[in-house]
């Protein structure tokens, strides 16, 4: 099986000495390509893979500011309006026919974690990047005029319209704008962030509503021969034993708290759910593996980290009646909506 490894994991010295993991080619990636973001859209990568920084120091929240310092593909820091800042970040990750109540989600948990990444001046002179692979995913006029064509101006206007309805409004804790982590589905349930990267108050486990009949590749599959699979473990661990039958390869399966895999143990070795979907480029760890029929088959189920705010999630409970402030409350429980 030819595969493609979608993540690269970097480990950066942060000034508390937390690891701030990228994606470096997932959505997840799990990054998608960009036909595959607008019917299934992921969330950046950073946001995606990257742990929380610490916080700063407790302090009364301060407004939204006006104005935001972008590092543009070309290089250069661009100082842009956050609001039309805000529409390339949503127009990026949300499909403009998603409900208004959802687009107002997401336009609020995008400029809160601008202003997280903002408050630790992580480009230097530039507040925050275009980068999927390290921030949030944007996307200019250009850009949206080539994806939408001729629904350009009626898609646009959806999008404007959520993120002015939330003009100034981000969520916070302690005092400050909160790692709005989010991703496109769920099993069931969120990702509690303890189990993905470090305890965070705000990110743990709650129900996500969406279903097959929400999202479009709700459940996919991955299938190896034997020794494409047996090839792939043995690439990160040279340990494990593939000696005996197929059939005794796969040992113990531990899942979290949220029903996601935290460990398998194949060849004797037990390796990381996180770590399996890297290796076998799944879109999520909430998967079930089994041998048969001469084949080893992974079938997964939602798409990315599943932490934070299920974007498809938002979808469904704005569809059921919800507003974006029960949206974002549901998710991010003990958050703060300042505006």
């Amino acid at each position: 099986m030819k595969r493609t490894i979608l993540y690269a994991y970097i480990a950066l010295l942060v000034a508390v000495g937390l690891p701030f993991l990228a994606n470096g080619g997932s959505r997840g990636t799990q990054a998608a390509s960009p036909g595959e973001r607008e019917t299934n859209p992921t969330p950046s990568a950073a946001v995606d893979e990257a742990s929380p920084l610490s916080p700063p120091p407790e302090s009364p929240a301060p407004p939204a500011p006006e104005l935001i310092a972008v590092l543009m593909p070309d290089g250069r820091t661009r100082t842009m309006d956050m609001q039309d800042y805000l529409t390339g970040v949503v127009a990026a990750e949300m499909p403009a026919s998603f409900h208004a109540e959802a687009l107002k989600a997401q336009a609020v948990a995008a400029r809160s974690y601008a202003m997280y990444c903002a408050s630790y001046a992580k480009h230097g002179e530039a507040q925050i990047c275009t980068d999927y692979g390290c921030c949030q995913a944007w996307q200019s006029e250009e850009q949206l005029k080539n994806k939408w064509g001729e629904q350009y101006e009626v898609n646009l206007e959806q999008i404007r319209s959520a993120v002015d309805a939330t003009q100034g409004e981000y969520l916070a804790a302690g005092g400050q704008a909160v790692f709005a982590a989010f991703h496109s589905s769920s099993a069931s349930y969120t990702e509690n962030s303890a189990d993905v990267w470090s305890a965070v108050p705000y990110l743990v486990s709650v129900e996500s509503p969406e279903t097959a009949e929400d999202v479009p590749h709700y459940i996919s599959t991955v299938v190896c021969s034997p020794i494409d699979f047996r090839d792939t473990v043995l690439s990160a661990h040279p340990e494990a034993d593939f000696s005996g039958a197929e059939e005794g390869w796969i040992g113990e399966l531990r899942r979290d708290g949220s029903g996601r895999v935290a460990s398998v143990v194949l060849g004797g070795c037990e390796i990381g759910g996180k770590e399996l979907r890297s290796l076998f480029s799944l879109r999520s760890t909430a998967f079930t593996l089994a041998y048969g029929d001469g084949e080893f088959t992974f079938t997964v189920t939602g798409f990315g980290h599943g932490v934070g705010m299920s974007q498809y999630g938002a979808d469904k409970m704005a569809r059921l009646g919800a507003d974006y402030r029960e949206i974002l409350a549901h998710y991010y429980p003990g958050t703060e909506l300042v505006s």
